[in-house]
């Protein structure tokens, strides 16, 4: 019997414990793309929060799952959960649904015939997106377009030299900045998301750069690189956690040897000033707009 679970629902919806994970968001998981076509016999999903990416999930478990298998699919009721039976319904499917510790919750079983799903995986797949002229897709961070931050740490970049890392690199929008240098030899592009690691992959294309889908907090530190660029998120599964940021800082310091810089952006908010001063021998605020502030930290 094949079980496949996408997410970490909570344990009150009691998870299938010897499913297979297939969170591109879970390092080492597999793949739901890849799953042949009728092979599953239950599909458990913690449905994530946009509408295109949480459509383009659905119509990926249902293409998996074989006629008469089970399709069970959870989401708080503010982060798409009010919305889940509607949009089950759009594929043609009958939904049983209830409510539970804040969440809804619906249950399908699979029909011989199931509508829209090529419409549905196409929307939410990997694209080039209009403007961006990049590779990217709905659920990897500012899928669609340049975030603030990063606009605002690319604008006052120096040009970097020497080996560096990108922590939390995304589609590769920095990491394209950073190897404008011809002086920079190595670059490590990092990011959780395996959707974001995909696209980096088809954006860049320089024998310099290497990408690798990790944890960037648990990412091996040697202290020898010259210089990390980073806009660390700030927000794990859908609620603030300042925790995350704090982390990428010391790891940024980890990485570096001594006298490497790193180059963070942060919301102006996040309280990050003491984690870079307790990192780093000294650290320069570089410019403030936006909402977003801009550290340079020095080891």
């Amino acid at each position: 019997m094949t079980t496949l679970l996408y997410g970490r629902p909570p344990v009150v919806f009691d998870p299938p414990g010897d499913a297979i994970q297939t969170s591109p968001l879970i390092p080492d998981s597999a793949a739901l793309e890849a799953q042949d076509p009728g092979s599953a016999d239950s599909v458990t999903i913690y449905a994530p929060p946009g509408v295109l990416e949480r459509r383009y999930v659905l119509a990926l478990a249902l293409k998996a799952l074989k006629v008469g298998g089970r399709l069970d699919v959870m989401a708080p009721k503010d982060k798409g959960g009010s919305r889940l039976g509607k949009e089950l319904k759009t594929f043609g499917l009958e939904v049983a649904e209830t409510a539970k510790a804040h969440h809804r919750r619906c249950i399908v079983i699979r029909p011989e015939t199931v509508e829209g799903l090529d419409e549905a995986i196409a929307a939410g797949g990997p694209q080039i997106v209009p403007g961006l002229e990049a590779w990217s897709q709905p659920g990897v961070f500012a899928w669609d377009r340049i975030d603030p931050g990063s606009a605002l740490l690319a604008e006052h970049l120096p040009a970097m030299k020497g080996e560096g890392v990108d922590l939390g690199c995304g589609y590769g929008a920095l990491s394209i900045v950073v190897l404008r240098s011809t002086a920079v030899t190595k670059l490590k592009m990092v990011d959780l998301d395996r959707r974001a690691i995909q696209a980096a992959r088809r954006n860049i294309d320089d024998d310099r750069a290497k990408v690798w889908w990790s944890d960037a907090r648990i990412l091996e530190a040697q202290g020898d690189k010259d210089f990390v660029v980073s806009n660390p998120p700030f927000h794990d599964g859908g609620a603030e956690d300042r925790r995350l940021g704090q982390a990428f800082i010391r790891k940024a310091a980890e990485l570096l040897k001594k006298g490497g810089v790193a180059w963070v952006v942060a919301n102006r908010h996040l309280p990050y000033e003491a984690e870079l001063n307790a990192a780093f021998k000294r650290v320069r605020l570089v410019a403030e707009a936006g909402g977003y502030k801009l550290f340079e930290a020095v080891k």
